[in-house]
């Protein structure tokens, strides 16, 4: 819990000249019993009670005014709730490597249906791209809340010569900065998923990329497909599907994103949960000024009652 307006808790000062004055009166009570040297009169004029339980009315009232002093400031509890300028840029590699089936039925149809799956999952105010890229890189959807366009271009995605890992991190930066009006002095909130199975092959460099991604603030999630024990046929000749781990995690590390292995369809869907809900949501304050003047109501009545069924009268 926290206060939004923690300066007014100097009012809490109050508390201090009540209590004071609390004590000074019951001084001056105790003196004023003092002066009587008719004992007979002693207990009409200053009746005996429990010294614990004629106190208790006083505790009550002076809580219940610290209660509503601590709500004029405004206490507020954290609470997560989604972000509504949101943006996550999909990256997929859809080279000629991706047709590889250590992955069943193939590691592009995998990607496919755990990125539509993961679509389907952000909360409806989330806005999402998707980027293509093989010796290059192209949006084929800009940020949008109508993830059911996104998820049909994800299907219609087609395999091409070549590997532009860092040609498609541009690529979404660029969809993110034009993303609205406001995004070149208050960019949204953002990140990239860039699903890939090679080498860097064309285009600028994964250094490159990877550093004007941290300059931007924008993480990295990458995730490396296969389990690099596959074959491919490409213009009549069998060639491996290398995997490069190593470049996608230093892509990751060096934009404080996370990097998967994902080898199979069940773990690329635990991946696409886990960045889901990392970044679909923001954390901010939400007021609770009424649980407190509801507190302070009930130690208020509380006051109230204590005094009548212990000394017939209001504090």
């Amino acid at each position: 819990m926290t206060f939004l307006e923690p300066q007014r808790l100097w009012w809490l000062l109050l508390i201090v000249l009540v209590v004071g004055a609390y004590v000074f009166a019951q001084n001056q009570r105790r003196e004023y019993t003092l002066r009587f040297t008719n004992l007979a009169l002693l207990d009409q004029v200053a009746p005996h009670r429990p010294d614990i339980r004629r106190h208790v009315p006083a505790v009550l009232f002076v809580s219940s005014l610290a209660v509503l002093i601590a709500s004029m400031a405004l206490p507020a509890m954290p609470v997560e709730q989604p972000r509504e300028r949101a943006t996550i840029m999909v990256a997929v590699d859809v080279s000629l490597s991706m047709a590889a089936t250590d992955i069943e039925p193939d590691r592009l149809q995998a990607a496919k249906e755990s990125a539509q799956g993961f679509v389907e999952t952000l909360p409806d105010r989330f806005n999402v791209g998707l980027v293509a890229f093989s010796s290059t890189a192209t949006v084929v959807s800009s940020p949008t809340q109508d993830h059911q366009a996104v998820i049909g271009s994800i299907e219609n995605l087609q395999l091409g010569p070549g590997t532009a890992i860092g040609e498609g991190v541009f690529a979404s930066l660029e969809a993110i900065s034009s993303f609205d009006e406001d995004s070149e002095e208050d960019p949204p909130p953002s990140a990239i998923v860039l699903l890939s199975d090679g080498e860097n092959t064309s285009g600028r460099d994964i250094v490159q990329a990877s550093a004007t991604a941290a300059e931007q603030e924008v993480p990295v999630s990458t995730i490396a497909f296969g389990t690099g024990a596959a074959m491919i046929e490409i213009d009549g000749y069998q060639v491996p599907a290398d995997i490069d781990k190593d470049a996608l995690r230093g892509l990751a590390q060096e934009t404080e994103g996370h990097f998967y292995e994902a080898e199979s369809e069940t773990e690329l869907n635990e991946v696409y949960e886990d960045i889901g809900s990392s970044l679909g949501t923001e954390l901010v304050h939400e007021e609770i000024v009424t649980r407190f003047v509801l507190v302070a109501i009930i130690l208020g009545l509380a006051t109230a009652l204590t005094s009548l069924l212990w000394f017939q009268r209001l504090p």
